[in-house]
């Protein structure tokens, strides 16, 4: 696979990736609820085509930014793209002044946020109709 091409995105442009790979349960409309003022979304491209994505925003209090919304391709995994996008967005909440960066992590995804830096600050626990999840969190300064 080509490298990646990392760029600021509108959030609509993320709706469809995360509906399939992330909530596929719900509708877009549904989906867009999920989404803060303000967020800051990122995504990877392959050529034209959208590969990876996710966003982060101010949430948790003074100073504390939250990812979210993380989702690859199948066939992008593994390559990088994550990765660059998790990067990218972790750089724009430190340049916005975070002093903790910290998500909602997948349990199948948790390496992806340890090789950012990003520890357990949980355990466990099950979100309904999107399975088990673990709190992540990144001290900034």
């Amino acid at each position: 696979m080509a490298p990646f091409t990392i760029r600021p995105v509108g959030l609509e442009q993320t709706r469809a990736l995360r509906q399939a790979i992330l909530r596929p349960h719900e509708t877009l409309a549904q989906l867009a609820r999920h989404e803060p003022d303000g967020a800051h979304a990122v995504g990877a491209f392959d050529g034209d085509e959208l590969v990876s994505v996710g966003f982060v925003c101010p949430d948790g209090g003074p100073g504390s930014w939250r990812v979210r919304g993380m989702a690859t391709v199948p066939s992008a995994r593994g390559a990088g793209a994550g990765s660059a996008v998790l990067d990218a967005l972790l750089a724009h909440a430190r340049r916005q002044g975070a002093t903790r960066i910290w998500c909602n992590a997948r349990t199948p995804a948790r390496s992806l946020y340890e090789r950012a830096g990003m520890g357990a600050a949980s355990e466990e626990f099950e979100l309904p109709e999107i399975g088990p999840h673990v709190v992540m969190e990144l001290a900034v300064g």
